[in-house]
């Protein structure tokens, strides 16, 4: 496929042992935790490596997820606060704040912390199936999918978890609204790339093609400025990523709808919109080699010389060239000193994210089981190391190594027919 993403580190984590000794009272408490550390352990070795199987990542999810939430989810009549949900403190990092971890002793900010893992898990499968030299139509489908779902699960994120967190929701963490906001967009944007990769194969209309074209900038354009009153220094790259994508798909929106103009014999405004996008392409191309050199998490890469930039320039200019010869000979417009305004609203092709489902809770709980939790043997939040003691000038939480993810090479070739997507 002819396109190229941006992917942010995973979230590192410390190990759980859910070693609740005078929690759990009996074998069916003591099975719950049992589990609830293998599945995690499992899910945590699964989301390292993006060439795994969509359903066997899902259903590992779906396993520790509806352990976790009987930490999260009131049982009893008239219950506000589920009496589990601070029982084990969670160490998780943010995917753009570096290796310094953030502890928190509520089952919550595990839930959320790891939804953003799959998530993030969603968008790196995807990014592996568009890196490969062909892509087919089935393939094609499954990164479209796979976009939408990552996108559903940031939403439910920001809509239904960080509203119950008391903290830590700022300042470019991973919960905090701005940035969810960012994935969000970025994750509709980019399944809109392959809507719009399948509109310019079957040879949709210009018109439909660039109200596609300017949807998706718009949209990363909207990612954009989610995170402009964070620090550029945190979010400097990203955000550039999103600038590039945004000129470049404005750009586009500007060559399909020249067409769409010379078609309806208006050649001097096909004119000036080719020249417009002409402008905003070479913005993206100075945007472009900024993105290499700026420092920061993500992905390290050289997007100008990527096969999904460098084919529209030469297209533009000579789509250009030939609006100026049939001006000159036939049509004798007056080039208008505005461009054309992309008054354009796409009425088919267009990309929402997928609902997310949450888990149903696993059968191991019940009324029974959670009652027998003896929930005076919670721990105290603060310190639970051996040996760790209390120090309220305390300096931040020790580092955690990075995430070993497994890579995925990006192919370099040209694709052989106008998007690099083979819808057949």
């Amino acid at each position: 496929m002819a396109y190229w993403f941006h992917r942010n580190p995973l979230k590192a984590t410390s190990p759980v042992t859910f070693e609740l000794a005078g929690v759990s009272t009996n074998e069916a408490t003591r099975k719950i935790f049992s589990d609830m550390r293998i599945h995690r352990n499992k899910l945590l070795e699964l989301l390292t490596d993006p060439n795994h199987d969509k359903g066997t990542l899902e259903k590992t999810a779906n396993d520790y997820f509806s352990l976790l939430i009987g930490l999260v989810r009131p049982f009893e009549e008239g219950e506000t606060e589920n009496k589990l949900r601070t029982a084990v403190k969670f160490r998780w990092t943010n995917t753009l704040l570096g290796n310094t971890p953030i502890e928190k002793q509520d089952a919550v900010f595990e839930l959320a912390s790891m939804a953003v893992n799959v998530a993030l898990w969603y968008t790196k499968h995807s990014a592996k199936w568009a890196a490969k030299d062909e892509v087919d139509m089935e393939e094609a489908k499954e990164v479209h999918k796979c976009l939408r779902t990552a996108g559903g699960i940031f939403n439910y994120v920001k809509t239904e978890l960080v509203p119950k967190l008391t903290d830590n929701t700022e300042n470019a963490t991973d919960t905090d609204s701005r940035v969810l906001d960012a994935y969000i967009n970025q994750c509709t944007a980019e399944a809109q790339e392959v809507t719009l990769a399948r509109a310019i194969e079957l040879k949709h209309s210009a018109s439909l093609i660039a109200a596609l074209a300017n949807e998706t900038g718009q949209l990363y354009r909207r990612a954009d400025d989610a995170l402009a009153s964070l620090d550029d220094k945190i979010v400097g790259k990203w955000r550039k990523y999103f600038q590039l994508k945004s000129d470049f798909y404005i750009a586009h929106a500007h060559c399909y709808n020249a067409e769409g103009l010379l078609a309806q014999d208006k050649c001097g405004e096909a004119i000036r919109g080719l020249q417009e996008g002409i402008t905003c392409y070479d913005k993206a191309a100075v945007i472009c080699k900024d993105y290499s050199t700026t420092k920061g998490p993500g992905t390290q890469a050289k997007p100008l010389n990527h096969i999904f930039f460098r084919r529209l320039g030469p297209v533009m200019k000579r789509t250009l060239d030939k609006c100026e010869r049939e001006n000159g000979l036939i049509y004798h417009q007056k080039v208008a000193y505005d461009p054309p305004i992309l008054e354009l609203k796409a009425t088919f092709g267009l990309v929402s994210p997928e609902e997310f489902k949450p888990a149903d809770l696993s059968p191991l709980w019940s009324v029974d089981v959670y009652k027998k939790m003896d929930s005076k043997m919670v721990p105290k939040p603060g310190p639970q190391l051996p040996g760790q003691k209390e120090d309220k000038d305390k300096e931040k939480p020790k580092e955690l190594p990075p995430v070993k993810e497994k890579e995925f090479p990006m192919s370099d070739k040209d694709p052989k027919n106008n998007s690099g997507c083979i819808l057949s």
